[in-house]
Order: structure tokens, then sequence, then C-alpha cells
């Protein structure tokens, strides 16, 4: 009922920047929290940044003072904005909605989790 599409990855050099945006689509009513995510060669997922409906963000340690998440409500678009990039940045990055109510005929759905699928984010000189 949703997707989510993900653009802006490639290759940049360090302390270069990159911006990724994300687009949910679909008969959506609403979006609870975006955000998005890596995933490192050999490493687990984590969360780099997400932010709420209401402008509320979180970030991860590694990342705050580079990085900054924004969101336009209207558009159910997400965007990462990364400056300073370092190699350990090196991952692929994927897009997550979470807390989705959707239009379902005469009645809504929901469901916790949307993710995108991923786009390559490479920092190398």
């Amino acid at each position: 009922q949703v997707q989510l599409v993900e653009s802006g990855g490639g290759l940049v050099q360090p302390g270069g920047s990159l911006r990724l945006s994300c687009a949910a689509s679909g008969s959506i009513f609403s979006i609870n929290a975006m955000g998005w995510y890596r995933q490192a060669p050999g490493k687990q997922r984590e969360l780099v940044a997400a932010i709420t409906s209401g402008g509320s963000t979180n970030y991860a340690d590694s990342v705050k003072g580079r990085f900054t998440i924004s969101r336009d409500n209207g558009k159910n678009t997400v965007y990462l904005q990364m400056n300073s990039l370092k190699p350990e940045d090196t991952a692929v990055y994927y897009c997550h909605a979470g807390g989705v109510k959707y239009y379902r005929g005469s009645y809504y759905g929901y469901e916790s989790d949307y993710w995108g699928q991923g786009t390559q984010v490479t920092v190398s000189s």
C-alpha cells in the first residue's frame, strides 16, 4: 500500500556532502516517524537519524553536527543532508517510515514499518 523511493546516493570524497531524499507514496493518511538507517558490510543496520511528524529529531552520536534530517509532511518526503562525510559513513542507506496509517476503502489500515530499497553511499578518495 505504501512505497518508499530513495535517491541521492553516490560516490563522494572525504569532507564532501550528499543529500538523500525519500518519498513515500500510496494511500497515505499519516506517517508518525521517518528516518534513515545504514548498514555497512559485515555490520548490523543502525539508526542514523529520525524525525517525527511534529519535527522532533534523533541522531546517532557518530553523525551529530554533520548530518541534518528534515521532512516535508505535505509531500511525505524525508531528507538527509550529509556534510563532512568520512570513509566510515560508507554504507547502504535505507529509508524508514514508522507508524503509517493509510486509507483502506472505508477504513484505515496501519503498518508499523516500511523500508526503502536502499541507496549506496561511498566516501572514498
